[in-house]
């Protein structure tokens, strides 16, 4: 990138980070919402969208321990490992999203919860709305580190809010893919 297009990226960095943000929860509402039609997805097979929640969990999970790979290199000073898992677990997020949103226009809504009701409501939907809660306050946290990332050299990143900002999405994003493995082993496995 040209020093210039850096410069003036840099300077761009909220604003970028508020529209990424925006379009992203717009998207995953608007999905989880039915607004957008099954017909923009083309037919899939049963047993794909069957295998989408589990492969999702496998990739939470690796999403969680490449966080936790790039929260320990960094800790002992290895940038380039801390920048490469950090990328990684990006990655798997997005991943994640493309085949949650994927199955869940396609089957035109969210699963509903096969238990007892008195388990719904004591146990899954608070675990639901706090791992909701959770995705959405990371989004515009995760944009803004990876952002800041992606546009200072190391050095550079040492004067910007990415160490504070990072720590606080790396918490906030480890909680949330572990509560969305405790929904999905209550979806899945439990029930």
């Amino acid at each position: 990138m040209a020093e210039t297009d850096a410069t003036g990226m840099r300077a761009r960095v909220p604003v970028l980070t508020g529209v990424l943000s925006v379009v992203s929860l717009a998207l995953v509402f608007s999905a989880a919402g039915g607004v957008i039609p099954q017909s923009v997805v083309p037919e899939t097979p049963s047993w794909v969208l069957e295998a989408i929640p589990h492969v999702n969990a496998v990739l939470s999970l690796a999403a969680i321990g490449a966080i936790g790979y790039g929260w320990r290199a960094i800790r002992a000073g290895a940038v380039e490992r801390h920048r490469v898992a950090m990328l990684a677990a990006f990655g798997l997020f997005a991943v994640f999203l493309v085949c949650y949103l994927y199955r869940l226009v396609a089957l035109g809504g969210p699963a509903s919860f096969p238990g007892p009701a008195s388990v719904e409501r004591l146990v899954y939907l608070p675990m639901l709305a706090v791992h909701i809660l959770l995705a959405v306050v990371c989004i515009p946290l995760l944009y803004y580190a990876l952002l800041l990332a992606l546009t200072h050299s190391p050095r550079e990143l040492r004067r910007t809010r990415h160490a504070q900002v990072g720590r606080v999405a790396a918490s906030l994003w480890l909680v949330s893919f572990a509560l969305g493995i405790g929904v999905y082993l209550l979806l899945y496995h439990v029930y």
